[in-house]
């Protein structure tokens, strides 16, 4: 065998080699995630018994809480290896027992109840930040969903997102295929909680757009899975004219353009023509054949329903309006601009004191 044939063997023997250990990492990461999910399913269930039991022996032997306190000493003597068997954490099996146990999957379905492929520490949140059990099961499901770490399921129910998914008015089920509608209208909310801005009353649209953009990680979280950022002053040139879109936005799920208008003051009916002639040139201009129709989103200061129903009941293109609340803060008095020191000036006498 030459060099030459050696050479070009031992690149088909890299690259089959390759090819074959990242089969086989996939096989083993995968079965790694499958076997992490069986055991912590098989934790909740534990946990869900345990309280079980605990609350059906209470209410027929008419124990106190007391019990509580000696099952969970006897139980760490009995398990020294094992944690989990706290005093609180027993309250907590017995307080996740009760919280689900009409719902009538948990009956001989356990599985098929979102709350047992979801962490421990996850539940606990549920239970003790969450009063509804439609609300718990929701973010339970959402929590699988989206991969929701607990701080981040933290964040979505202190925004209440539960009471504000999927409520923004829109014209999507006249103008969308059904199942890309359902998707739509499960991705807007109503209203946007943008608390992490700061902006003093009568604030302009051009200071709202600069501060979301500035802020345009915690912007995109709020906006939810999915929206990937294609840019702001989005220029499209029509018949020699060239206009900017606030915000352009891709949405991976939906397959589709998402323009966004932001305006500072309460929805104008006219907003919405202004957004389905957006709409038509990003379909004609940016759309491929394989993008799902564009979607228009306005973010309005406030809006009254019936005026955005009439709205948006005629325009051709699938729009959605939205409110959104951020914090306002009150301008200085004019006698007091001048007497406080500048970002830069405190900058200054931070590092004199340093030294």
């Amino acid at each position: 065998m030459t060099k030459k044939e050696l050479k070009k063997n031992n690149t088909i023997l890299t690259k089959s080699y390759t090819s074959l250990l990242r089969e086989i990492k996939e096989r083993v990461k995968s079965s790694q995630i499958k076997a992490a999910v069986a055991v912590n399913r098989e934790l909740i269930k534990l946990y869900w018994e345990i309280g079980q039991s605990i609350q059906v022996k209470q209410e027929k032997e008419g124990w106190g809480s007391q019990v509580i306190e000696f099952l969970a000493k006897d139980l760490q003597n009995s398990f020294p290896g094992i944690q989990g068997f706290s005093r609180t954490n027993l309250f907590r099996m017995k307080a996740f027992y009760k919280a689900y146990e009409k719902v009538p999957q948990a009956v001989g379905q356990l599985d098929s109840l979102p709350i047992f492929t979801i962490p421990w520490g996850h539940n606990i949140l549920l239970i003790e930040k969450v009063d509804s059990t439609k609300a718990r099961l929701w973010y339970a499901n959402k929590t699988t969903e989206q991969g929701w770490s607990r701080r981040s399921l933290e964040d979505v129910i202190q925004s209440d997102l539960y009471s504000r998914q999927g409520k923004a008015i829109t014209n999507f089920s006249d103008k969308l295929p059904s199942l890309q509608s359902n998707l739509a209208n499960e991705t807007l909310k109503d209203p946007y909680n943008f608390d992490f801005l700061s902006l003093t009353d009568g604030f302009l649209e051009q200071e709202l757009e600069h501060e979301l953009v500035k802020h345009v990680e915690k912007f995109l979280v709020e906006l939810g899975q999915g929206f990937a950022f294609m840019g702001r002053q989005y220029p499209i040139s029509i018949g020699g004219d060239t206009y900017y879109l606030d915000l352009l936005f891709y949405h991976t799920k939906l397959h589709c353009y998402v323009v966004v208008e932001l305006k500072a003051n309460s929805f104008d009916p006219r907003d919405a023509g202004q957004m389905n002639f957006y709409l038509s040139a990003v379909d004609d201009m940016l759309r491929s054949p394989q993008d799902n129709p564009s979607i228009g989103l306005l973010l309005c200061k406030d809006k009254k329903g019936i005026k955005v129903e009439y709205a948006l009941r005629d325009v051709h293109k699938p729009i959605g309006v939205a409110e959104y609340e951020t914090k306002i803060i009150e301008s200085l008095p004019e006698n007091l601009k001048g007497s406080l020191p500048t970002i830069e000036e405190l900058e200054q006498r931070f590092d004199e004191e340093k030294k």
